[in-house]
């Protein structure tokens, strides 16, 4: 079902959803800044804070990008206040932590989960949201109607609102909607968006004119909708994806889609899956690799991934004929 009109959606949020993006535009205004790094990375990061004696927030930063608890004196009498009323503060004995992030993109700021991301319907932003957007603001100069596919943060969607006349924020994950529609007012491109809560586009009715995704595409054994891909090696919701947005795209309408692709023996196993809906589509297409070997971790975490020669971040850029 598509959210109110556009031009509404700050005006459906709730209290707390309002005190969370009153939080966003304090913290922005004082010049908050954040760049979120990988799972790992902040792994390390903690472990060498916690060497140092350093494991509790010195600053807001602290707070709100590295997710360590803090004393309630730490913040501001307001921003406290409005973490408050916004119900993202977990209390642990005399300290608090936060449970959300905000981090720094395109010149916007967006809020999402707090480190670690955990829970099932988390909300995970990262260096592969950073290269999303990046693809995206590239790859898509102007659209009529754009649908962000499984929009999570709704990072995407809002860096594109700006060329875009309108821009369907999609997610089946209801709370995944409710932190797109804070950041969406928060990048003030709240009069381009609706919200549409949808298992990739059966929930949209209308025409679409050009599509994006960034679809999660590990194998995790948690199952968390942000990171399980499903398929042999997590590539099963990209490939979906790519058949819906070529099913439902205008003639000359336009996908743009970041993902990962496990490479075996050279192959590169997502291609393979993908390319017979390509070619049944008669799309016109491009494809590269990004970034050749991410979350090498991985590897020697999760059997399923014996036989991985390495995991590599690509783009596909389909269009329509």
């Amino acid at each position: 079902m598509v959210a109110p009109p556009a031009g509404s959606v700050e005006r459906t949020l709730d209290d707390e959803a309002r005190a969370l993006l009153e939080l966003g535009r304090a913290l922005r205004r004082d010049g908050y800044t954040f760049v979120t790094v990988t799972p790992e990375t902040h792994r390390r990061v903690d472990h060498r804070a916690r060497e140092a004696g350093r494991d509790v927030a010195r600053s807001v930063r602290d707070v709100f990008g590295w997710s360590r608890p803090f004393g309630p004196r730490l913040l501001p009498p307001p921003l406290l206040a409005l973490a408050r009323a916004a119900s993202v503060l977990e209390e642990q004995g005399d300290f608090c932590r936060s449970r959300v992030r905000f981090s720094t993109l395109h010149g916007e700021l967006f809020v999402h989960s707090a480190f670690p991301t955990l829970a099932k319907d988390a909300v995970f932003f990262g260096p592969d949201t950073y290269r999303f957007c990046d693809l995206v603001a590239r790859e898509l100069k102007g659209a009529g109607t754009l649908v962000d596919i499984g929009c999570g943060s709704g990072a995407g969607g809002i860096i594109a609102a700006h060329g875009a006349d309108r821009v369907l924020l999609a997610d089946v994950n209801a709370s995944t909607l409710r932190f797109a529609a804070v950041n969406a007012a928060l990048a003030g491109v709240e009069t381009k968006v609706s919200l549409v809560e949808s298992d990739v586009l059966g929930g949209i009715q209308e025409p679409v004119d050009s599509a994006i995704a960034n679809p999660p595409y590990m194998l995790d054994g948690a199952q968390r909708a942000y990171r399980d891909g499903s398929g042999r090696y997590g590539e099963g919701l990209a490939v979906e994806m790519t058949k819906q947005a070529l099913a439902r795209l205008a003639v000359g309408g336009r996908l743009v889609l970041y993902t990962g692709a496990a490479v075996v023996d050279g192959r590169d196993t997502f291609l393979e899956a993908v390319k017979p809906t390509l070619d049944e589509a008669r799309a016109t297409w491009r494809y590269r690799e990004i970034d050749p070997d991410v979350f090498g971790e991985e590897l020697s975490r999760n059997d399923a991934y014996a036989g991985v020669e390495r995991i590599a971040a690509v783009a596909l850029v389909a269009d329509k004929r």
